[in-house]
C-alpha cells in the first residue's frame, strides 16, 4: 500500500523509527538460519541511518514487545532469544514511542513475527499482529502522523485493520543478513520496488485456504454482490486482502489490449499472446507481466486460473514495450485420473496483467 505517495521517504525528514523488529539483529534471518551469525546482521535502523542526508534524523523506540506473553515467548525462543520481553511496562514503552512520533514528520513502524514464529512446528491459529503490537500501532495512529508499516513475517498475515489505517505497507518477509540496507533503499526510493506476492493474504483466518488456483465448487461465486446458494461469505468478501501476484511500484504502468495470434490451436501448434505495457509515471521502474490460463472444462476439475509464465521488463518514464508469451501444449496439459499428462480439447481462457 502507498496511500498519498507517502513512500519514498525524504532523506532529510525527521523519522520516528518504532517497533520491536526495527533494530533486532536476531530476527533479520528467518527460521532454519541455524548457522547464521546474527551479530553480523544489518538491521533496518542501521540501514536507514546510513542513507540520511541534510537535516534528516532518525529517533528510535522499541515501543512494544513482539509479544507480551512469557509462555508464548518461551516456546518461540527454543533456539535463541528472538522475543525479548522488556523490563519496562507496555505503557512506558508506548509513551516513549508516542513522544518520539509526535516530534517527527513520519513514522516507520517495523512489526511482525519473530523468526521462529513461522516454519517447521510453528503453526499459528492467530495470524495477525500480536496484541502488543496492535496496541502500539493504535497509539501511533492517534498522533495523526503518516505511518509506514514494514512487515517481518514468514507467512501471509491477516491485516484488515492495518490495511485500512496505515498509510503505506512494505512487505519484507524474513529479509536476511544484509537486508537493512535493502529495506532502506526501498523506503528512501534509491530502489523502485517491483516484487509481487507469492501467496495470497486472507481477509480473515476463516477464509483459508485462499489461493489463485482454487477449484470451483458446484455453485461457484461469480463475482459482484452476494447471491444466495452460491459460494459466498456472509461477513467477508470472497477475494483475499492482497492476492497472489499483487505488488506496487513508485511509478504506474498501463496495459494495452491483449491480442492472440490465433484463437484456435491444433495439436502440436502454438499461439502467441502479446500485450503492450507503458510506464505512465515519472520514474523508471520494473513491471512483472504475468500470464494465467484457465481450462474451462476438463475430465477432472480444473483451477480457476494457473500462473503459466511471467516476464520482468524495465521501462523508463513514457517508454512502452510489447511482451509476448508463446503458448503451446506444455502450458495446457494436466495430470488426469490415470496419472497421465494430457491436453484435452476445449475452451481455454487467457489472462494477462
Amino acid at each position: 500500500k502507498n496511500e498519498g505517495k507517502v513512500l519514498p521517504l525524504s532523506k532529510s525528514a525527521k523519522i520516528a523509527l518504532i517497533g520491536p523488529l526495527a533494530d533486532s539483529q536476531r530476527n533479520m534471518m528467518g527460521t532454519w538460519s541455524v548457522s547464521g551469525d546474527h551479530s553480523k546482521s544489518i538491521t533496518v535502523r542501521r540501514g536507514m541511518e546510513s542513507l540520511l542526508a541534510g537535516d534528516g534524523s532518525i529517533r528510535y523506540a522499541k515501543g512494544a514487545n513482539i509479544s507480551d506473553d512469557p509462555v508464548f515467548a518461551k516456546l518461540v525462543n527454543t533456539f535463541g532469544e528472538e522475543i525479548v520481553i522488556d523490563e519496562r511496562s507496555p505503557e512506558e514503552m508506548i509513551a516513549e514511542a508516542v513522544g518520539i512520533a509526535k516530534a517527527s514528520d513520519v513514522i516507520v513502524a517495523v512489526m511482525g513475527e519473530a523468526a521462529d514464529m513461522s516454519g517447521e512446528s510453528s503453526s499459528m491459529a492467530h495470524i495477525g499482529l500480536q496484541p502488543s503490537q496492535v496496541r502500539l500501532l493504535k497509539a501511533l495512529k492517534e498522533t495523526g502522523k503518516p505511518i509506514v508499516l514494514v512487515l517481518f513475517n514468514g507467512r501471509p498475515m491477516t491485516l484488515p485493520w492495518e490495511d485500512e489505517q496505515m498509510d503505506a505497507i512494505l512487505e519484507v518477509w524474513s529479509p536476511g543478513i544484509e537486508a537493512g540496507y535493502a529495506v532502506a533503499d526501498v523506503l528512501f526510493g534509491d530502489v523502485n520496488p517491483s516484487g509481487k506476492l507469492t501467496a495470497s493474504f486472507p481477509v480473515a483466518v476463516g477464509q483459508i485456504p485462499v489461493y489463485h488456483s482454487m477449484l470451483n465448487g458446484g455453485r461457484p461465486y461469480g463475482g459482484g454482490d452476494y447471491r444466495k446458494f452460491t459460494s459466498n461469505y456472509l461477513d467477508i468478501p470472497n477475494e483475499p486482502l492482497y492476492p497472489f501476484g499483487y505488488g506496487l511500484s513508485y511509478t504506474q504502468f498501463e496495459y494495452g489490449q491483449p491480442a492472440l495470434s490465433h484463437t484456435e490451436m491444433t495439436k502440436g501448434g502454438k499461439v502467441t499472446l502479446s500485450v503492450t505495457v507503458k510506464n505512465t509515471g515519472d520514474r523508471a521502474g520494473a513491471e512483472i507481466v504475468q500470464l494465467y490460463i484457465r481450462d474451462v472444462v476438463g475430465s477432472i476439475s480444473r483451477p480457476l486460473k494457473e500462473l503459466k509464465g511471467f516476464d520482468k521488463i524495465m521501462l523508463k518514464p513514457g517508454e512502452e514495450k510489447t511482451v509476448r508469451f508463446p503458448i503451446d501444449e506444455s502450458l495446457l496439459q494436466f495430470c488426469n485420473s490415470d496419472l497421465e499428462w494430457v491436453v484435452e480439447p476445449g475452451e481455454f481462457q487467457v489472462f494477462v496483467g
